[in-house]
């Protein structure tokens, strides 16, 4: 199915989303004891950039949960999809017997119609 197709998009995505939450953090981190080490200080542009790193991963978070949250909703669709197939399929099993039975009624009394044509009472033939 084309959903299955599109969740694996998203749990790649996704996971591409996490590495780089992953790298952000660890450059953020080897950064910020590079800049402890070397005892600098950082003005506010650096201070701003460092925390840029921060609202990435924050961004990346909230993209990773729309996903979840599709992979969800799709998960929910297809589960009603599944037990609404069967139920359909059933629906169309008794419409199939259904109309082979009222065909075969059809046909028999066409027959039984036919058959009575010759009689002379008029009251036996049997009309549908």
């Amino acid at each position: 199915m084309m959903l299955s197709a599109i969740k694996e998009l998203l749990e790649h995505i996704k996971e591409v989303q996490l590495d780089t939450i992953k790298l952000s953090q660890d450059s953020t981190m080897m950064l910020s004891r590079f800049i402890e080490d070397s005892k600098i200080e950082l003005d506010d542009n650096a201070a701003t950039a460092l925390q840029y790193q921060d609202i990435i991963s924050q961004q990346l978070s909230a993209t990773i949960e729309a996903i979840e949250s599709t992979e969800k909703s799709i998960d929910i669709f297809e589960s009603a999809y599944q037990s609404d197939e069967i139920v359909v399929t059933g629906s169309l099993e008794k419409l199939q017997k259904k109309l082979t039975k009222t065909l075969e009624d059809a046909k028999r009394k066409r027959d039984a119609f036919s058959g009575k044509l010759t009689h002379d009472k008029e009251d036996e033939i049997e009309f549908f």
